[in-house]
């Protein structure tokens, strides 16, 4: 256990020191994995102290998460907390019901929590149950999920490998004459003659004809302590799995995890050389992990057919030097200047393209109203002037009085007053110099003229969290993550 993460340690000494009646349930053979956070922290916990419980989690960091629809469970709430030194995620699943059987509905209930509990020792790190319990509650757990015709039917009836040794290592530990008497005292409908067949069910000797009469045995003694009735439960399963593949193929990925108080928008904002790309892929890959996330651009957004459609028009007519500006003088004598075809084009352009950045935020900020993380590179903001934005009637003088220029001038500025701040905007701030000394592939009178734009700018009348960019990407990237799971 010397290899403990500080945040696993710090709630542990929390439980014991505040009195919290609690015991990591399963998977004790692997205890080192849960210690060192590669594996969930499965928490069984006494429901009078489910309120010191969640006060310890939100101390320590943690933020109660959702698991997608159809694997929420009643009595089952998940936390995540975030180990800066390790940059590991620590997934806590607060169970104050035992509740067994197939991954794709769990449909048993085990009532027997308080003995359970009552029955926990120390066992290094955690608090471990009694091996009779938790060896009644891992067999009973394993012939619900592998002895079932179904899942015979759809292969998946073979006991895994880390399910093998975890019964090697619980079965020695086992005092069978207690054993026998929990189950006489906390689980008689299932006593003792049915679980010594569910024990050798589990063996690789055992037929199949074998195991699935003892998995029927077994939920019909079982049955008063189901959650739905055994036709409507396999009906549920079997709809589960046959839909899951066509899901994932229609979105792309599993469903993921959210956040119990909401998604967000998660801007990052930063001048050229200061690691913004970088800065903005790690972030998204750290968050995809576990919550539903995606990644945008909103500095060069997916173009729409009427931004190709100008912006084609504009590179034909710039090959062919069709394209050139006039001057006129009106009647009144004032000098006026007037855009021309190209000019005309390009103010469209410009509407355009403003257009496809409010189209890809509307997108962005109805998947963070669905409970989603967006992480978006770049963000159009009224004090960045020299990257995204509205710029029309800074590129061109137009005369006052020509229509059309002012409506697609008024037209871009829309577009940008519908985009709202998010609700985390991060500046990534780089001294000019440093920036052209990294960002080598583009001009550096340019990288100069945006960062020095970024850096420039007075932050603290916004409410934008400010980063030092200057620094090595591990420092910046560590401060980044804290940052964001700090505000989120």
């Amino acid at each position: 256990m010397s290899e403990t993460l500080d945040l696993i340690s710090q709630l542990c000494q929390a439980l014991e020191a505040e009195g919290v009646v609690y015991c990591h349930w399963k998977s004790t053979a692997a205890l080192d994995r849960s210690a060192r956070g590669d594996n969930d922290l499965d928490l069984l916990v006494s429901r009078a102290d489910a309120p010191r419980l969640t006060e310890i989690l939100c101390r320590l960091g943690f933020k109660e998460a959702r698991l997608p629809p159809e694997r929420q469970l009643p009595g089952v709430l998940v936390y995540f907390g975030y180990d800066r030194a390790a940059d590991k995620f620590v997934q806590v699943h607060a169970h104050y019901q035992l509740i067994l059987g197939d991954d794709m509905t769990k449909n048993v209930r085990l009532p027997i929590e308080r003995p359970f509990l009552e029955s926990a020792l120390p066992g290094g790190v955690f608090k471990i149950p009694a091996p009779e319990f938790e060896f009644i509650v891992f067999v009973i757990r394993m012939v619900l999920k592998y002895s079932t015709w179904d899942a015979m039917l759809l292969r998946q009836g073979d006991l895994p490998a880390t399910a093998r040794r975890e019964f090697e290592y619980l079965e020695p530990r086992v005092n069978w004459t207690r054993l026998y008497a929990v189950l006489q005292e906390h689980l008689p409908y299932v006593g003792a003659t049915l679980f010594d067949r569910c024990v050798r069910c589990l063996r690789p000797d055992c037929p199949v004809w074998t195991r699935l009469q003892v998995g029927r045995a077994l939920y019909r003694a079982l049955h008063a302590h189901t959650r739905r009735p055994p036709f409507a439960d396999t009906c549920l399963k079997l709809w589960r799995r046959g839909s899951r593949s066509p899901r994932r193929r229609i979105f792309r990925h599993p469903p993921r995890k959210h956040m119990a108080y909401g998604g967000a928008l998660i801007a990052l904002v930063g001048g050229d050389g200061a690691g913004k790309s970088t800065a903005v892929d790690e972030l998204y890959t750290w968050l995809s992990k576990d919550f539903d996330t995606i990644k945008v651009h909103l500095g060069k957004p997916p173009r729409s057919w009427v931004t190709l459609v100008v912006k084609g028009a504009l590179k034909m007519g710039g090959w062919l030097g069709a394209f050139r500006k006039t001057k006129v003088t009106v009647p009144s004598g004032a000098d006026h200047r007037f855009p021309g075809l190209t000019g005309y084009l390009q103010l469209m352009w410009r509407v355009a393209r403003a257009r496809d950045r409010y189209r890809a935020y509307v997108k962005a900020r109805r998947f963070a109203t669905n409970d989603g993380y967006v992480v978006c590179d770049r963000f159009p903001l009224p004090q960045v002037k020299l990257m995204d934005g509205a710029r029309s009637d800074q590129m061109i003088d137009f005369g006052r009085g020509n229509r059309l220029v002012e409506f697609l001038v008024q037209a871009e500025k829309r577009y940008y007053r519908q985009i709202m701040l998010p609700e985390l905007l991060i500046v990534l701030r780089v001294d000019p110099e440093i920036a052209v000394q990294r960002k080598t592939d583009e001009e550096a009178a340019s990288v100069r003229a945006r960062s020095q734009e970024i850096w420039e700018l007075d932050w603290q009348q916004t409410h934008a969290h400010v980063i030092d960019a200057g620094r090595s990407e591990a420092e910046v990237l560590a401060e980044l993550k804290s940052l964001v799971w700090s505000e989120l």
